[in-house]
C-alpha cells in the first residue's frame, strides 16, 4: 500500500512546476508529491489524470485553409498589385490585368503553402515528446503511453530513451543526457542525485531529467514532477506560442512608400482636374480622364512585382549557397541586419569535443585538428613533434585510449563520428592522432574489469593485464578527485613524490581557458590481480598528467566574424554553456573583449532600461534560458537594431521567431528550431550567413535600383501630361500608351536589374541606418533630374512635330517611342546607382540587361509598325529621320546623368577623400 501524503500535491500542474524540484532532497520531493519509490497505485494515478490532464501540449487554434489563403493578401505590395490590376482592368487592358492577378496569385500560393510556420514549430516541439514510458506502479514494472503519466509516478531510464516528462532523479547508474536542445549545454550531462541550490540555472541541475532529452547512456530511476504544459519543454512552447513576429524592414519601408505615393498621386490627380476645369476650361469628362492618365502614369504597378522576383532570385542565389529561405521577405532583411546573435554549440563551434592540449610534468603539448577527424599531430612550443618520441605523452594518451569505453566510425556522410560519449571519443582520436592504434593495444593490453564512472564517485578505472606478466590500473577523471588520490606524478619516465598545488594551479589554467580537464593515472597491480575494487585505487596511485579539452570554434567561423565586423555587423554570442567556456570561445572568434561577460543571474537583476545599456557594451552571454535569448533580442530591437538570431535547439526557437531574421542549422539543428526560422543554413556553417549577408545587400541594392530606375518613367509620363495641360495643350501620350510603356519597360528593363551581381565593396561599408526612407534624398534629387529631362525631351520632340504640321497620332508615336528609349539607355546607367560608368564591363556586364534592351526594341518596332498594334494604341509608322531624333535625346539623357554623377563623385572625393561607392 503507498503512503498516504503528509501533504497534499498541488492542484494544478503550474503549481507543481512553481516549486524548485531541483533544490529538495528526493525523500522530500517523494513526500511532496504524494508517491514512493515503489510507485502510485493505479486507482491514484487514474484520478492524477483526470486532475491533471494527459502528459501532451497544448495544440494551437489553427486557422481553416480559406482563412490561411485569404491572409496571404493582407500584405501592402499584395494592395499594391490589387490596385494596379483594378486600374488595369478600368482601362480594359486584359492581358496587362493577367499578368499582374497571376503574380498575386503565385504570391498567395508560396505564402500559403509556407503559413503556419509558427504552428509547424509547435508541432516540431510535441514530436519531442516520448511516445512510449516505463513506469513503476504499485511496485511493478509497466509500459505505458507517456500521454498516461501523472506527477508522482516513477520513472526508469535507459540508454537511447527520450525523457517523458520532467523528472526529479530518485537513483541513477552512469546516467548521461544530452541536453544541448534544451540548454545549449555543448556536452552530455552526467547525472546524479544531490540537491542543488534553488537558483542554478537549468543547464547546472544535474538532478533533473526534462522532457525531450536524450538519454545518451546509463540508467536512471526519476520521480514524474511535472508533464505537458508545465514542464519546460511545454514552457517554450507556450513561450513559442506568444512571440509575434516582426515585419520586415522592407515591408515596412514599402508600407511607408505605398501610404505617401498613394496621398501624393491622389492629390496631384484631384489638383489637375481641378486647374483643368476652373481655370483652363476643359469639360469634367475631358479632365477626368487626364486624371486617370496621370494616376496610370505615376502609379508604378511594376515595382511590387520587380520587387518580388528580386527577392526571388536572391532565394535562389543563397539557396546555392547551402542557406534556404523560408520567408521571402527575409532574403532583403539579412542585408539590413546590424547584429548577429548567435548560439555557440554547433553554430560558431562544431559541437564535437576535441583534446587541445596535454600536460605532463614540466610541459605542455598542443593537438592539432578539429572534431572527431582523427588527422592532425601533437605539437610542443608550436612545432609539430613525434608522439612515441616522449614516453610520458605517449603513456598518458595510451591511457585515456584504454580507460575508455567509445569509439570513432565513419557515418553514411563520410563524417567522423564518435560512438559513446564525446569525451572519451575525443582521447579516441587523439590517440589516433598520436599514432596509436585502438585494436592492436586493446589486445596488447586486455582489459580485465573495471569501475565505471559515477557523478558520486567523478572518475573511471579499468584494469589491464599485459602479456608480459604485468598487472595495473588506468584511471581517469575530475582533476581535484584524480589528485586527492595519487602520491606520485610521472617525471623523466621516474615516479617521484607528487607537487599537488602545481598540478591544481595548472588544471585552473587550462579550465580559465574554457578546456574541460582530466587527470589521467596509473597504478601498479601484482600479477594474479583479476578484480577491480574501490580499496585498490583509492590512494597510492601515480599521476600521469592532465588533458584539456573544448568545442573548438569552426576556422570558418573566426573569418566570418571578421568579416561581419568590418561590414559593421556586431556579433554577440548568446549560449547556455558556461561562461568560463563562453568567454574562451569568445576571445578565439574575436567576439567581446574577453573581459565583460553576461550570465542568466546578472541578466535577471537587470530591469528592461539597464538590459538596453548593457547588450549594447557586452558581447558574450552565457548559462541564459530561452527567455533570456528572447529579452535580449527584444532589448536590441527597442534600441533600433536589425537582429539575426541563429540557433539549432528547442531553447533556441522563441528568439527565432522574435528576431527579424531567425537562422536555423540545418544538419544538426532540431526540427523546432528550423520551424521557428526564417532561413535555414543546410550545412551548419556560420560562415554561410555572411555570404546571405552578402546577397541580402545585393537584394536591397537591386531594389534601390530598381525603384531608381522606374520611378523616373513613371515621373516624366505623370509630368508629361501636366506639363499638357498646364500648357493648355493636347495629351503627347494617352493612358493606354502610358500603360503599354509601363508594362514593356517594367517586365523587361526594369526586372533585368533583379540581376545585378554585388556591387564592389558591399560588405565594407556599414548597415543602413534601421527606419531609413527608402528614398534617400540622394535618389529623390536623381528620380526629379531624370523625370525633368524626360519631360523636356518626350514633351519637346511632340511639340516640334506638332508645330511642324505632324499628324496627332504620329506625333504620340515618336514620344512613346522616345519615352521608352530614354528608359532603356537610363537603365544601362543605372547599373551603377553612384558610380560613372567606367568602361566595357560597368555598361554591357550584366547579360540580362542587354537582352532586356534587345527584347524592348522588338517591342517598340511591334508597336510602330504592326497593324494590329496600330489599332489597339493609335500609333504610325515613324520615319528614320524621327528614330535618329530619339536615340539622340535618349542619349543625351544617358549623358546627362553621367555627368551628375561625375560631378558628385568629385564633390565627394573632395569632402571625404574618395568617392562613396554602394547605396545609403
Amino acid at each position: 500500500m503507498t503512503a498516504r501524503p503528509t501533504e497534499r500535491p498541488p492542484a494544478s500542474p503550474a503549481g507543481i512546476r512553481a516549486d524548485s524540484w531541483h533544490a529538495r532532497s528526493p525523500e522530500d520531493t517523494l513526500a511532496r508529491l504524494g508517491t514512493t519509490r515503489e510507485g502510485l497505485p493505479r486507482g491514484e494515478a487514474l484520478e492524477r489524470l483526470d486532475r491533471y490532464g494527459p502528459n501532451r501540449l497544448t495544440p494551437p487554434r489553427r486557422r481553416g485553409p480559406v482563412r490561411r489563403f485569404l491572409v496571404q493578401f493582407h500584405n501592402v505590395l499584395i494592395y499594391v498589385l490589387l490596385l494596379s490590376a483594378v486600374t488595369t482592368a478600368a482601362l480594359a487592358h486584359w492581358v496587362d490585368t493577367g499578368v499582374i492577378l497571376g503574380v498575386v496569385m503565385a504570391n498567395a500560393v508560396i505564402g500559403f503553402l509556407q503559413e503556419g510556420k509558427a504552428e509547424r514549430a509547435l508541432d516540431a516541439i510535441r514530436d519531442l515528446l516520448s511516445p512510449r514510458a516505463v513506469a513503476v506502479r504499485n511496485g511493478q514494472r509497466t509500459t505505458l503511453p507517456a500521454e498516461q503519466l501523472v506527477p508522482g509516478d516513477v520513472v526508469l531510464l535507459q540508454s537511447g530513451d527520450r525523457v517523458p516528462a520532467d523528472l526529479r532523479l530518485l537513483k541513477v547508474h552512469n546516467l548521461t543526457i544530452d541536453e544541448a536542445a534544451l540548454t545549449g549545454e555543448s556536452m552530455p550531462v552526467r547525472k546524479g542525485t544531490e540537491a542543488v541550490a534553488e537558483r542554478a540555472a537549468l543547464a547546472d541541475r544535474p538532478d533533473m531529467a526534462y522532457s525531450g532529452t536524450m538519454v545518451r547512456y546509463g540508467q536512471g530511476r526519476g520521480v514524474v514532477v511535472a508533464t505537458g504544459d508545465s514542464t519546460e519543454l511545454g514552457r517554450i512552447s507556450t513561450l513559442l506560442a506568444e512571440v509575434n513576429p516582426l515585419t520586415t524592414p522592407l515591408l515596412r519601408e514599402m508600407g511607408r512608400f505605398g501610404r505617401v505615393l498613394s496621398l501624393a498621386i491622389g492629390g496631384l490627380a484631384a489638383a489637375l482636374f481641378s486647374f483643368g476645369v476652373l481655370v483652363r476650361g476643359y469639360s469634367a469628362v475631358e479632365m477626368f480622364m487626364a486624371a486617370v492618365g496621370l494616376a496610370v502614369a505615376a502609379i508604378p504597378e511594376g515595382l511590387p512585382a520587380i520587387i518580388t522576383i528580386t527577392l526571388a532570385v536572391g532565394v535562389q542565389t543563397m539557396a546555392a549557397r547551402r542557406a534556404i529561405v523560408r520567408r521571402l521577405p527575409a532574403v532583403e532583411t539579412l542585408g539590413s541586419v546590424t547584429v548577429i546573435c548567435s548560439d555557440k554549440t554547433g553554430t560558431l563551434t562544431r559541437n564535437e569535443m576535441t583534446v587541445a592540449s596535454v600536460a605532463e610534468s614540466g610541459r605542455t603539448f598542443g593537438v592539432t585538428g578539429d572534431g572527431y577527424d582523427p588527422h592532425g599531430g601533437v605539437t610542443l612550443d608550436g612545432t609539430e613533434v613525434d608522439a612515441a618520441s616522449h614516453p610520458g605523452l605517449t603513456e598518458i594518451i595510451r591511457a585515456g585510449l584504454l580507460c575508455n569505453d567509445a569509439g570513432l566510425y565513419r557515418d553514411d556522410g563520410g563524417r567522423w563520428a564518435v560512438d559513446g560519449d564525446p569525451t572519451e571519443g575525443a582521447l579516441v582520436t587523439l590517440a589516433r592522432k598520436a599514432g596509436l592504434d585502438p585494436v592492436l593495444e586493446s589486445e596488447e593490453r586486455p582489459r580485465q574489469d573495471l569501475i565505471p564512472f559515477e557523478s558520486e564517485h567523478r572518475f573511471m578505472a579499468t584494469l589491464h593485464h599485459d602479456h608480459f606478466g604485468h598487472a595495473f590500473v588506468y584511471l581517469k577523471g575530475a582533476p581535484e578527485r584524480v589528485l586527492a588520490m595519487c602520491s606520485h606524478q610521472r617525471h623523466g619516465g621516474e615516479d617521484v613524490p607528487l607537487d599537488s598545488a602545481y598540478w591544481h594551479a595548472h588544471a585552473e589554467g587550462l579550465a580559465a581557458q574554457g578546456q574541460r580537464v582530466l587527470a589521467l593515472a596509473f597504478g601498479a597491480m601484482t600479477p594474479d590481480h583479476g578484480e577491480l575494487r574501490f580499496a585498490d585505487v583509492e590512494e597510492g596511485l601515480t599521476l600521469l598528467g592532465l588533458v584539456g579539452m573544448m568545442d573548438p570554434p569552426r576556422s570558418e567561423a573566426i573569418e566570418a566574424v571578421h568579416e561581419c565586423r568590418q561590414a559593421g555587423i556586431r556579433v554577440k554570442m548568446i549560449t547556455g554553456d558556461h561562461a568560463v567556456t563562453a568567454r574562451a570561445v569568445g576571445e578565439r572568434l574575436g567576439i567581446g573583449d574577453g573581459v565583460r561577460t553576461r550570465t542568466g543571474d546578472e541578466l535577471d537583476a537587470l530591469d528592461d532600461a539597464g538590459l538596453r545599456g548593457d547588450v549594447r557594451a557586452v558581447d558574450v552571454f552565457a548559462r541564459v534560458s530561452p527567455e533570456h535569448k528572447l529579452r535580449l533580442v527584444e532589448a536590441l530591437q527597442s534600441d533600433g537594431e536589425v537582429v539575426a538570431m541563429t540557433g539549432d535547439g528547442v531553447n533556441d526557437a522563441p528568439a527565432l521567431k522574435r528576431a527579424d531574421v531567425g537562422v536555423a542549422m540545418g544538419v544538426k539543428g532540431t526540427e523546432v528550431a528550423k520551424e521557428a526560422a526564417e532561413m535555414v543554413l543546410a550545412d551548419d556553417n556560420f560562415a554561410s550567413i555572411t555570404a546571405a549577408v552578402r546577397e541580402g545587400r545585393t537584394v536591397y541594392d537591386n531594389i534601390k535600383k530598381s525603384i531608381l530606375f522606374i520611378l523616373p518613367t513613371n515621373g516624366g509620363e505623370a509630368l508629361t501630361i501636366l506639363a499638357a495641360v498646364l500648357l493648355g495643350r493636347e495629351l503627347p501620350i494617352t493612358p493606354v500608351q502610358i500603360l503599354w510603356v509601363n508594362m514593356i519597360t517594367a517586365v523587361t528593363l526594369g526586372l533585368a536589374l533583379a540581376f545585378e551581381a554585388s556591387e564592389p565593396g558591399v560588405m565594407r561599408r556599414p548597415p543602413r541606418e534601421p527606419g531609413a526612407s527608402l528614398l534617400s534624398a540622394f535618389m529623390i534629387a536623381r528620380i526629379v533630374l531624370v523625370s525633368l529631362a524626360a519631360v523636356a525631351v518626350t514633351f519637346g520632340l511632340f511639340l516640334w512635330e506638332r508645330v511642324h504640321g505632324t499628324e496627332v497620332e504620329e506625333a504620340r508615336t515618336l514620344a512613346v517611342n522616345t519615352l521608352v528609349l530614354v528608359e532603356a539607355f537610363y537603365l544601362f546607367s543605372t547599373r551603377r546607382i553612384r558610380d560613372p560608368i567606367r568602361g566595357p564591363r560597368d555598361l554591357l556586364g550584366n547579360g540580362y540587361v542587354l537582352a532586356a534592351a534587345g527584347t524592348v526594341a522588338g517591342g517598340q518596332l511591334l508597336f510602330t509598325y504592326a497593324p494590329f498594334m496600330q489599332y489597339l494604341f493609335g500609333t504610325r509608322p515613324l520615319s528614320w529621320e524621327s528614330w535618329g531624333q530619339s536615340v539622340a535625346a535618349a542619349a543625351l539623357v544617358f549623358l546627362l546623368v553621367e555627368i551628375s554623377k561625375h560631378l558628385r563623385g568629385r564633390d565627394n572625393a573632395g569632402q571625404n577623400g574618395s568617392s562613396v561607392s554602394g547605396v545609403t
